[in-house]
């Protein structure tokens, strides 16, 4: 456990790790209303808690990236869903580091009793979800470790409860998209608490007596005061019904008898005590005038932060002689964040940045440069544009999915990228100051965020400094990281050589995929290749494209390096004419097609993987791009022959599997020469489905774990099993969705390729994929021996 995020030093970009509960209260804290003092832990605790649970039941294992599919209909299945789930996290050791770095800090607040407040926040979350009061409940304990430990399991099992479970299903909603973190904070007895609620026609304040729970329960009738909000005037007030209370440390305010019981809501731990309101007292208002006064003065004071509907929560913690005016919680602010989200798209590079916007409406006119650390808000990025991403700090496009080129090469280059932003180029204007979180999804504009000018400097000094925010995180993946071995081929994809140093220390198998396309953009000087041919500049670019392609050799040797050969159309001089038509079809001329109309740029690559040969390495090998048909496969085979490549022994020529027809044609592409395939899921999902992939609105529909496309797959690796060649992946499909590795692993996929960013997490995936394996065959050993 790194940090705990303290109520009053809470910033923007910590939301998505403390919860919205806990983000609000800490920007009404921080703007000085009174709020009782707290820290959070965060939400990546959680996350790792459930990856660290060991168990052999695969529903666990894979907990942190399931999504829980579920058959909610059927009550029975859903108990015992929950049951388990609920059970494992109960059941597990929490840390013992985590609960003293929790105890020490709780400990200053000199309390003998806490109460853990879950604080949610959900990412793309739909309009249905406006309401989740009730869902989650807070957790009263002890302030010693033991039963902070329990209370912490108690709220995160919460997730899982059946009707939590029930309710994620039918919003549609993920448990990747959930993030779960707990606000700790001190409690004391109450002597009364409730809610005041705001809006235009009038305010409504609702009361009882002790701690608020017993409303949040349902156990009592609140008092409830019409207020005039103009005059602060109480029109009328109606008396409730309030025979119990709630107290804690087992001492209850003068005005309650002798307590009933300790909750059956909570453990053995507790100090959450239940009380018998005397008859006297249930026949009073919860409220002195002096209390009224003091609730309608703070809401007076909140329409200035939040806007005239708002509803609170509040307690008056303290004894009759000593009291004291809290928040408690804060429900559906507006202005109290300035910057809330106000453009939403589909996260598709994770990190946050916050920086200056810059706006391009005409992708065309692209700039010689962009200056360093600006988030580009353009409706399109082509792949021409890459050599200028390097400086950016963040990327919204307009259009686009997550198999985009925007999405792609934010990917690989550690950018927090948003795509599929409706309107983003109108919307925001260059020069404003701008949060962009690639996880949710979401654009703030945070240009009128109430922070001094020192803070701002350490925020521009934070983004000038590191203005990738790379999500890779190099000292956690080397190779001399305490891991599992796997069996399974862990690849990388790769096209920028500017990369090599940081990921060639992680604990991959080779580089699954070379892009080509990207690569060569950095030597091309804008122009089409068949242009430097054209002018007689072959051997200069031959030179550069060795040079390229050997940087990637040398880093990674012995290891392999599959080199994919150019995926563009062969016949257009103009680069950016070029990349331009080939937005507008994802098909036409591209791919092996191409270089049977037009050889010349396909014998040129073939020359540079010769010159990288004769310079000694032999562990490069070529990977064909969109392969239509035998005939294309068996032409390249020939150049490839002529070219003298097959000389080197350890030479592999292969295929991606990414049109259809390869479903069909598997056996005779092994009988023309193909050493093995890599399946592109992008493609192959695309054609199967007839979505294109660039267009981000059908996103629900591009779903590469569509049963159709899962069933491609699964055929692919069991022919290529029976022809005896490898079989790999390297689309975003896996890295995008790990939950699919269970699977691949399960059907024998040789190696798995993944962008830079997704190998720690594919690299733990793949070990619980055969962990679950050998433990099944051993269960089923055992078995069979005993029969």
């Amino acid at each position: 456990m790194d940090k705990l995020y303290w109520l009053d030093q809470i910033k923007l970009q910590d939301r998505a790790k403390v919860g919205d509960k806990a983000f609000y209260l800490s920007r009404i804290m921080q703007r000085g209303y009174p709020v009782v003092p707290g820290f959070v832990v965060s939400a990546e605790i959680l996350r790792e808690f459930l990856e660290n649970l060991n168990s052999s039941e695969s529903l666990v294992a894979d907990l942190p990236h399931s999504s829980l599919h579920l058959d909610v209909a059927n009550w029975r299945q859903l108990q015992q869903v929950a049951g388990r789930l609920r059970q494992e996290i109960l059941t597990a050791t929490v840390p013992q580091d985590w609960v003293n770095t929790i105890f020490q800090a709780a400990r200053e607040w000199q309390t003998g009793c806490l109460i853990l407040r879950p604080t949610l926040a959900v990412s793309n979350a739909t309009p249905s979800m406006k309401n989740i009061s009730g869902l989650l409940e807070s957790v009263f304990c002890q302030c010693e470790p033991e039963a902070i430990a329990f209370a912490l399991k108690r709220t995160w099992s919460q997730i899982f409860r059946a009707r939590s479970l029930l309710y994620w299903q039918r919003a549609g909603i993920n448990l990747q998209q959930i993030s779960l973190a707990v606000l700790v904070q001190p409690i004391e007895n109450a002597i009364a608490s409730g809610l005041l609620s705001a809006n235009s026609s009038g305010w409504e304040i609702e009361a009882t007596w002790g701690l608020g729970i017993a409303i949040a329960l349902g156990e009592v009738q609140p008092d409830i005061y019409y207020i005039q909000q103009t005059t602060g005037i109480v029109l009328e007030q109606q008396l409730g019904n309030k025979m119990l209370a709630y107290g804690v440390d087992n001492a209850a305010p003068g005005a309650f008898s002798q307590p009933v019981s300790q909750s059956a809501l909570t453990p053995d731990h507790t100090c959450l005590t239940t009380y018998l309101i005397q008859s006297a007292q249930q026949k009073q208002y919860a409220l002195q005038e002096e209390y009224i006064q003091q609730i309608i003065a703070l809401g007076t004071q909140l329409v200035s932060e939040l806007g005239k509907s708002f509803i609170i929560k509040w307690t008056i913690a303290g004894q009759n002689t000593s009291s004291k005016l809290y928040i408690t919680q804060v429900s559906s602010p507006q202005s109290v964040i300035n910057h809330r989200h106000f453009i939403r798209g589909i996260g598709a590079a994770g990190g946050r940045v916050v920086a200056t916007a810059l706006v391009i409406n005409n992708p065309q006119h692209k700039p010689e440069q962009l200056p360093k650390g600006v988030i580009l808000v353009i409706t399109a990025i082509a792949p021409d544009w890459l050599p200028l991403l390097h400086q950016v700090g963040g990327i919204i496009t307009e259009q686009g999915g997550l198999t985009s080129h925007a999405a792609i090469l934010a990917r690989e280059l550690g950018i927090a990228a948003v795509v599929n932003a409706t309107s983003a180029t109108s919307l925001i204007k260059t020069g404003e100051r701008l949060l962009l979180d690639g996880d949710k999804g979401e654009v703030y504009r945070i240009k009128e965020e109430g922070e001094s000018g020192r803070e701002k400097e350490m925020e521009r000094r934070k983004v000038a400094e590191n203005p990738l925010l790379p999500a890779i995180s190099p000292s956690r993946l080397a190779l001399g990281s305490h891991l599992p071995m796997i069996a399974t081929q862990l690849l990388v994809n790769l096209s920028q050589s500017s990369l090599i140093e940081q990921v060639q220390s992680f604990p991959v198998d080779g580089v699954g995929l070379l892009r080509s396309e990207l690569m060569v953009l950095n030597i091309l000087s804008g122009q089409h290749p068949n242009s430097w041919i054209l002018g007689g500049r072959q051997t200069e670019l031959l030179e550069r494209w060795s040079e390229q392609i050997m940087q990637f050799a040398r880093a990674f040797a012995p290891r392999p390096v599959f080199y994919r050969s150019l995926d563009w159309p062969q016949d257009l001089p103009s680069l950016s004419d070029n990349l331009q038509s080939s937005t507008q079809s994802m098909l036409g001329e591209r791919g092996t097609f191409s270089y049977l109309r037009n050889p010349a740029v396909f014998e040129l690559e073939l020359q540079a993987l010769a010159s990288v040969q004769q310079a000694g390495y032999r562990n490069v090998n070529l990977l064909l791009p969109f392969v239509r048909t035998v005939e294309e496969f068996v032409f390249c085979r020939r150049k490839v022959e002529q070219a003298l490549l097959t000389e080197v022994s350890q030479f592999q020529l292969w295929m991606m599997a990414e049109v259809p027809s390869v479903l069909f044609l598997l056996p005779e592409y092994v009988k023309a020469g193909a050493a093995g395939i890599s399946i592109g899921t992008n493609d192959l999902t695309q054609l199967l489905l007839g979505v294109d992939r660039e267009q981000g609105q059908l996103g629900k529909v591009f779903n590469e774990r569509h049963p159709a496309v899962m069933s491609a797959i699964a055929q692919l690796i069991q022919m290529a099993k029976s022809a005896g060649i490898p079989c790999s992946i390297c689309g975003q499909a896996p890295a995008i969705y790990p939950e699919i590795i269970d699977k691949l692993v399960e059907w024998g996929i040789t190696s798995i390729s993944v962008e830079p960013e997704a190998v720690e997490r594919t690299y733990q995936a793949i070990a619980r994929a055969e962990q679950r394996i050998i433990l099944a065959a051993a269960r089923r050993e055992l078995k069979q021996g005993k029969k």
